[in-house]
């Protein structure tokens, strides 16, 4: 069995992790920095500062010592901790030192673990119009981000395209084209488009005013109060350009829109079909819109429904898939190195544009929070139906792909260069042979893993591994519980953890033998209809969660995870170690301490080995056990799902 501990920050303790986790309640970044800061303030801080701050978040951990992916509590004095505090105000609030301070008071705090106190703090993701957050007054040279190995000084055009991210007066897709004029338009894309126009919105008074007039409307076409320039925007190019006038120099030079179809199970064959700007057609966006969205749409399946007496085509599935299409047209980073890709291929979709995300993850998946690069570009598809700006898009893909029971999109964050990557997988959660693969592996003990066990499985058999932050976007939990239903898996033997740099991977076990296999918390055993008849001629009847042993001792087995005794097991395990009169609280406390003197066991386990319900010990004797310190918790919190005790170590 894999002992392995989950999580490169806490390969020394996992409550560490949990400690630091619980003091923030409701916090989104879940990636830890430890510092020792035992010889001073650490110099490096700042940097890791900024590089939280420019992508997803996190906490700095300062008084742990890491080492080669080891952690060692090294604590800090409260002395230390005051001038550390004192520090980090100083400085947070110093433009020589860092541009922006994010902090509130309650993003500092002071955590004791293992009898030794750690300062930490919860840098947030700074906001579009805070970015780039940089040391010193200088951006260029001085500004971070995150990646799997660690902090990482972004380059130069890097630390630009964040300056005009921030820059709400002036978007991308609004910059006048000087010396560009409509003959660099394509007229019959602009026809097209007004065509879809007057079918969406048949009486918009727009449709009578001339094509100058028009993109104007749309913001095709500006004109500069302050400089008095005036003219075509790239917006306008880029929808209904000419191929040449869009990847000229002063334009989109790089504009390059390449969808790919995968479907054949030659491997000879790269593709079974391809559109990309070949010289063929005018290669702007209307076109690549009206050449690609016939490709996917046909792809799904089209049920015959009729809505007040018209025939609808449309299932949620195919909003889903359209809002995708649109929204990777719309938020591509045109400046950035790389093109837009869309593939679609036997078991998914897959659409990836250069750029970085505008909103943190977590607002991304909730929705309702509209921030688009290329607002024009937005309009305009709006303008014909195909487009959101309530920031309902999101919640439209995950919708329609529930619809279909599909498992969740998934968007993958990429940087050096920045690349979002969203894919829409066509398959089930657990497919049938995906399940038969698992149980061939795991055989039967598969069938008493509850839905999520399953999922996550299933998912490392697919994919060939998963992470946590993968799961997140698999599984309606708190990140915290999946992080304790992989180290479940782990300890059961079902999974192999692996770190990569500093990320941790989780593939199936291949060499699996059934040996401790744990019955998760979610996953409670129905013992409604059981009946045990064990070999000391005991019945044991379940139906009202009873054991009911010859000695007339009765243990609730209500909230038991038979998680290394089989039922027979259990029933003599019980019978063997139950008083046979009633004892005293110094003698309950002895047999406690024995119990879990050598390593963590559930209250469960525990009230089954000394004879007493598992209510009783919690609320009468565990309490005064924790007080008097003689045992531990293996969770901070003290309802986990899967809280364990074991004696402390100085009071064996």
């Amino acid at each position: 069995m894999n002992n392995r501990q989950l999580d490169i920050f806490n390969q020394d303790d996992f409550n560490l992790f949990w400690t630091v986790i619980d003091a923030y309640p409701n916090n989104e970044g879940i990636e830890l920095e430890y510092k020792s800061a035992k010889g001073g303030f650490p110099h490096d801080f700042w940097k890791t500062y900024s590089a939280f701050a420019n992508s997803m978040g996190g906490h700095i951990v300062l008084g742990v010592q890491e080492k080669s992916g080891k952690v060692q509590v090294e604590g800090l004095e409260e002395e230390q901790i005051s001038k550390y505090k004192k520090i980090f105000w100083d400085n947070a609030n110093n433009r020589s030192t860092v541009s922006q301070s994010l902090l509130q008071e309650d993003d500092l705090k002071i955590i004791e673990f293992a009898g030794k106190m750690l300062l930490v703090f919860k840098i947030p993701a700074a906001l579009r119009t805070q970015k780039p957050l940089h040391l010193t007054k200088n951006p260029f040279d001085n500004t971070y981000k995150r990646n799997h190995e660690g902090d990482y000084r972004c380059t130069n055009e890097e630390v630009r395209r964040m300056l005009a991210d921030a820059d709400n007066k002036l978007h991308q897709d609004s910059r006048i084209l000087e010396g560009f004029s409509l003959e660099d338009v394509d007229l019959a894309s602009l026809k097209k488009y007004r065509q879809l126009f007057a079918s969406t919105k048949p009486s918009h008074p727009w449709l009578i005013l001339d094509d100058r007039d028009f993109l104007e409307k749309l913001g095709g076409y500006r004109k500069d109060r302050v400089s008095k320039k005036e003219g075509l925007t790239v917006a306008a190019l880029l929808m209904f350009g000419k191929s040449e006038s869009i990847t000229d120099l002063e334009c989109i030079p790089g504009f390059f829109p390449d969808f790919r179809e995968i479907l054949s199970n030659d491997e000879d064959t790269r593709w079974t079909d391809r559109i990309y700007p070949d010289g063929t057609w005018e290669a702007n966006l209307l076109n690549f819109y009206l050449k690609v969205w016939p490709k996917l749409s046909s792809s799904l399946p089209k049920p015959f429904q009729l809505k007040e007496g018209i025939r609808k085509d449309e299932t949620p599935a195919h909003v889903a898939l359209r809002e995708s299409f649109v929204n990777v047209l719309i938020h591509t980073d045109y400046t950035a190195p790389g093109n837009i890709v869309i593939e679609h291929t036997k078991e998914n979709f897959i659409f990836s544009n250069p750029g970085t995300l505008l909103v943190s993850l977590p607002q991304y998946y909730h929705g309702g929070i509209s921030e688009c690069r290329n607002p024009n570009l937005q309009k305009m598809f709006l303008m014909i139906g195909s487009a959101e700006k309530a920031g309902s898009g999101v919640n439209k893909i995950m919708a329609g792909w529930e619809y279909a029971h599909w498992r969740r999109p998934y968007l993958r964050i990429e940087n050096q260069p920045d690349r979002l990557v969203l894919d829409l997988p066509m398959f089930s959660i657990i497919p049938e042979d995906t399940f038969d693969s698992i149980k061939k592996l795991f055989g039967n003990q598969v069938d008493t893993l509850g839905k999520n066990e399953l999922t996550i499985l299933a998912s490392c058999q697919i994919e060939g591994e998963i992470t946590n932050n993968r799961l997140q976007y698999l599984l309606d939990l708190h990140r915290t519980d999946i992080t304790g239903l992989l180290q479940e898996l782990c300890r059961a033997g079902y999974l192999i953890s692996e770190n990569k740099g500093r990320w941790t991977t989780y593939h199936l076990n291949e060499n699996f033998e059934p040996q401790k296999i744990g019955i998760f918390s979610a996953n409670k055993v129905d013992t409604s209809d059981v009946k045990v008849d064990t070999s000391d001629e005991v019945k044991v009847d379940t139906s009202e969660v009873k054991v009911d042993t010859s000695d007339g001792v009765k243990v609730d087995t209500s909230e038991v995870g038979f998680s290394d005794l089989k039922h027979n097991e259990l029933i003599k395990k019980t019978k063997s170690n139950q008083p046979k009169t009633r004892i005293k609280k110094p003698e309950l406390f002895h047999l406690i301490l024995n119990s879990c003197a050598d390593e963590f066991k559930t209250l469960e386990e525990i009230a089954i080995e000394v004879g007493k319900e598992s209510k009783y010990l919690k609320n009468k004797v565990f309490p005064e056990l924790i007080k008097e310190n003689k045992i531990e918790r293996l969770y901070p919190t003290l309802n986990h799902p899967n809280q364990a005790y074991k004696v402390k170590n100085n009071n064996e």
